[in-house]
């Protein structure tokens, strides 16, 4: 009985199991052969040799050097902020008793807006032209302050922009998340915390945060690795030629290597796209192996 019941499990599992074999145990193998393949030429589907030039020549290219500098920046700038932001939001809406939901949905509403609108959007607000100084410019200047090209300008005010707009759209999905959290605490703890005198801040620090630690668990990991596939975003923000403005991430230099003017390299494509990879496993070790002695699971 229980080989049979095994192997109903199994064809159960199957139509998933051949989903996930073609579109990602395949595709993964295929991008791990082609990283090594030196001299790859797509149209005849040739190459030269095999070794870690592809490797050699992605981590010499200065292009590549200035996306892992860019994306770096904005995970480590984005992610703290966003996930302490939303926390702060939540436990704000978490206290407040009338129009709950209303606030809930006010905040949740940037989720399901399509972010290459948002980014269009924040484009025209911080971009100067010819034309128009940019509605955010307007602002600077009642205050006294010069106006500042954020989108075509220096490097540190694209970078701004570039991480204002991320901690914006991350920002709805993290607090619906942290609000659930805080919401499925007992109450009880805080009841006998009252009585014994306990202060707001213990009670944070003692009850409500590691109650919600998985969750705020989940939310770093996931944004750290959202943070390392930005592309569109920026796209968005800065048009196409990300090279040239100096704002590339590595997923887009692996999809210039792909697609773009200097594309139809997929030998390189693969070898950034596999450093990438590295880089988000061994950050997702790192977080894993710190949420076992401080993640709290109920």
């Amino acid at each position: 009985m229980s080989r049979n019941n095994n192997l109903k499990a199994w064809l159960y599992l199957l139509p998933a199991l051949i989903f996930i074999g073609v579109f990602m145990v395949y595709p993964l193998i295929d991008v791990f052969v082609y990283s090594f393949e030196e001299g790859y030429n797509f149209a005849s589907q040739t190459y030269q040799g095999i070794g870690l030039y592809n490797y050699s020549y992605v981590l010499h290219d200065p292009y590549f050097m200035q996306a892992i500098k860019n994306t770096f920046i904005l995970v480590i700038i984005t992610v703290p902020l966003s996930t302490g932001i939303a926390l702060l939001i939540s436990l704000a809406l978490n206290s407040v008793k009338k129009f709950k939901d209303l606030f809930q949905t006010i905040f949740f509403l940037p989720y399901v807006t399509n972010t290459l609108a948002v980014g269009l959007v924040f484009m025209i607000l911080f971009k100067k032209t010819a034309y128009s100084e940019g509605l955010i410019n307007l602002l600077l200047n009642s205050f006294g302050i010069s106006s500042i090209d954020f989108i075509e300008g220096p490097y540190w005010a694209k970078m701004f922009v570039l991480c204002f707009y991320t901690i914006w759209v991350v920002l709805p999905f993290k607090i619906l998340i942290l609000t659930s959290a805080l919401a499925s605490v007992n109450k009880d703890y805080y009841n006998v915390a009252r009585v014994d005198g306990t202060s707001k801040w213990r009670i944070f620090y003692k009850i409500t945060l590691p109650m919600i630690s998985p969750s705020l668990f989940y939310l770093v990991i996931t944004g750290f690795i959202g943070a390392f596939k930005a592309y569109s975003d920026v796209v968005a923000l800065f048009g196409i030629d990300l090279n040239g403005a100096g704002m590339n991430t590595i997923v887009g230099y692996v999809y210039d290597m792909l697609y773009g003017n200097s594309g139809g390299y997929p030998s390189f494509a693969s070898a950034a796209a596999l450093i990438l990879f590295a880089i988000v496993l061994t950050i997702t070790v790192i977080n894993l192996l710190v949420s076992r002695r401080n993640v709290h699971y109920r």
